[in-house]
C-alpha cells in the first residue's frame, strides 16, 4: 500500500490536470490535448486512490472497475453523437445514485464503530473508511452527518432529475413542462420535510430520516424536472452536471477525500456558470428555470400568415453559385442526420469557388453545450470559419445565402416579434436579414419545443424538404 504521502500528492497531481483539461475544452484547436489531461488525470485518482492505506476488499473492487471500465468502452464505441445528450445526462444519474449510496453506507459503518467503541469492542481490525470514523472526534462526527445529509439530497435530486432529462432528451417522455396540481407547493412542501427530516437526523432519530429524505429528494427531482420545457433542456443537462459535481463535492467531505472534494467542486462550479451563461443567451431567469419554470407567464402565440414554399436542389445550387457570402446555421437535425460530412464537403466546394463561407453557432444549438462545434470539428471544419452567435449575428443582411440545417428555436424571429412567444427576448441568429434564406428540414414539424417558426413563412425562405445529408450530398456536385 502506498502511504498517505503519496496519495496526496497524486491528488494534487490529477486535480492540476483536471484543471488544465477544463481549460484546455474552452478551446476546440486544445479540445483533444484537454481529454487526454482528464483521462491521465482520472487514471491517476482511480490507481493511486484504489492503492492508499487502509484500503480493502480488492476482490470486489478490481472487478467493479474491470465491469465498469469494459461497459464505458462499448457505450463509447456505440453512442451515436446524436445520442451523446442524453447519454451525458444518464452519466449524471449514475453519480447522483453513487452519492446516495455512499451517503447511507457512511451512515450505517458510523453507527457500527460507535456500538462497537460503546461496547469496548478493540478496533484494530477495522480497515478503509471504517479507519477514518473511528479516528474522529464528537464534532467532526456531527459535521460527518451534515456532509451526509447534503450528499444524500443532492444526489437524489440529480438521479430522478437526470432520468427525467434522459427521456426527454432521448424522446422517450414529451418535451411540454408537466407538473402534478399543486405544481411548486408540491416541491416547497417535499423540501420542508426534508429540512425537517435533516434535523430530526442530526438529532440522533436513525437511518429510516436518510431513507424517506432521499424518496422525497427523488421526488423533487423528477417532478422539478418533468416541469420543465424541451426549450430549457439544454440548459437543464448543465445544471444537472452542476448538481453531480456538488454531490461529490459533499461525499469527498464524508470520506475525507480531497481530490474527490476538488474534482466535484470544479465540475459543480463550471456547470453552475455554463448554466448561468446558456440562461443569458436563451434570455432566461436561471432561477425560474431550476424551479421548473416558476414565475413564467405566457400568453396565445401570435398567429402566422402564409405558407411554406419548397424549392428544390437545382433551386438552391443556382442561388449558392450566384452567391458570394454564404452563412451556414447548422442544429440538431444536422446531427440527427449525420449530415457534417456532406456539409464539410459543401463548404470545401463553395470556397474553392472563391465564396466567403462561414458558420453561425448558436450557444444552445442542439440539445448540448458544442454540441455543433464537436460534429463540425469531426468532419475537419476549419475553426477559423466557425463563429458564435455575438461574431456573425450583424454580418446576416450583407449576407447573400443563409443555409439553415435542421435547426428551429435558434433562428425563430418570433423570439424578437412576439412578446407572448415562450422564447420570447431569447437571442437568436438574425437569419431572416439576409437576401435569401434556404432551410433544410424532414417536414413541416415544429422543433424540440413544440413552438411554430415564423421564418418558414416568411417571402425570402425556401424549404428544402428530404433528409439533410441527402440534400447536401446532391447539392454537392451541382456547385460550380
Amino acid at each position: 500500500m502506498l502511504q498517505h504521502e503519496f496519495v496526496s500528492a497524486a491528488a494534487i497531481a490529477a486535480s492540476v490536470l483536471f484543471i488544465l483539461s477544463l481549460g484546455g475544452l474552452s478551446n476546440q484547436e486544445k479540445a483533444k490535448r484537454a481529454v487526454w489531461y482528464g483521462i491521465v488525470g482520472m487514471a491517476v485518482a482511480v490507481a493511486f486512490t484504489a492503492l492508499g492505506p487502509n484500503i480493502g476488499g480488492f476482490g470486489w473492487l478490481i472487478p467493479m472497475m474491470l465491469i465498469g471500465a469494459a461497459i464505458g468502452a462499448w457505450l463509447a464505441r456505440k453512442v451515436e453523437m446524436t445520442e451523446m445528450p442524453q447519454l451525458v445526462a444518464a452519466l449524471h444519474s449514475f453519480v447522483g445514485l453513487a452519492a446516495v449510496f455512499i451517503g447511507w453506507n457512511a451512515d450505517m459503518e458510523r453507527t457500527r464503530v460507535l456500538a462497537m467503541q460503546q461496547s469496548g469492542i478493540a478496533l484494530d481490525g477495522l480497515s478503509a473508511f471504517a479507519t477514518t470514523l473511528a479516528s474522529k472526534t464528537p464534532a467532526e462526527l456531527t459535521f460527518l452527518q451534515v456532509e451526509v445529509v447534503l450528499g444524500v439530497f443532492i444526489g437524489a435530486v440529480t438521479f430522478t432529475g437526470s432520468v427525467v432529462a434522459f427521456g426527454k432528451l432521448a424522446g422517450k417522455i414529451g418535451g411540454k413542462p408537466h407538473k402534478l396540481p399543486g405544481g411548486h407547493a408540491l416541491n416547497a412542501g417535499a423540501a420542508a420535510l426534508s429540512l425537517l427530516l435533516a434535523i430530526l437526523y442530526l438529532n440522533g432519530a436513525g437511518f429510516w430520516t436518510l431513507l424517506i429524505l432521499a424518496a422525497l429528494a427523488f421526488f423533487i427531482g423528477w417532478h422539478l424536472i418533468m416541469g420543465i420545457g424541451g426549450a430549457d433542456m439544454p440548459v437543464v443537462v448543465s445544471m444537472l452536471n452542476s448538481y453531480s459535481g456538488w454531490a461529490a463535492a459533499a461525499i469527498g467531505f464524508t470520506l475525507s477525500n480531497d481530490l474527490l472534494i476538488v474534482t466535484g467542486a470544479l465540475v459543480g462550479s463550471s456547470g453552475a456558470i455554463l448554466s448561468y451563461i446558456m440562461c443569458k443567451a436563451m434570455n432566461r431567469n436561471f432561477v425560474s428555470v431550476i424551479l421548473g419554470g416558476f414565475g413564467a407567464t405566457q400568453g396565445p402565440a401570435a398567429e402566422i400568415e402564409g405558407e411554406q414554399v419548397s424549392i428544390d436542389t437545382n433551386g438552391v445550387a443556382g442561388a449558392l453559385n450566384d452567391a458570394d457570402s454564404v452563412i451556414i446555421v447548422p442544429g440538431y437535425g444536422m446531427a440527427v442526420a449525420q449530415a457534417q460530412n456532406a456539409v464539410s464537403d459543401l463548404v470545401r466546394k463553395l470556397r474553392a469557388a472563391g465564396k466567403n463561407v462561414r458558420f453561425g453557432i448558436h450557444p444552445v444549438a442542439g440539445r448540448l453545450p458544442g454540441h455543433m462545434n464537436v460534429l463540425l470539428a469531426e468532419a475537419r471544419v476549419p475553426y477559423d470559419i466557425v463563429l458564435e452567435m455575438d461574431e456573425i449575428n450583424d454580418d446576416f443582411a450583407d449576407t447573400d445565402v443563409v443555409i439553415v440545417i435542421g435547426s428551429n428555436d435558434i433562428v425563430n424571429p418570433a423570439a424578437q416579434e412576439d412578446p407572448a412567444s415562450p422564447i420570447a427576448g431569447m437571442p437568436v441568429l438574425k437569419v431572416w436579414e439576409a437576401k435569401q434564406v434556404f432551410v433544410c428540414k424532414r417536414g413541416q414539424g415544429t422543433g424540440y419545443s413544440g413552438i411554430e417558426n415564423p421564418l418558414f413563412f416568411k417571402e425570402n425562405t425556401r424549404m428544402l424538404y428530404g433528409d439533410a445529408r441527402a440534400s447536401i450530398d446532391a447539392l454537392v456536385p451541382l456547385i460550380d
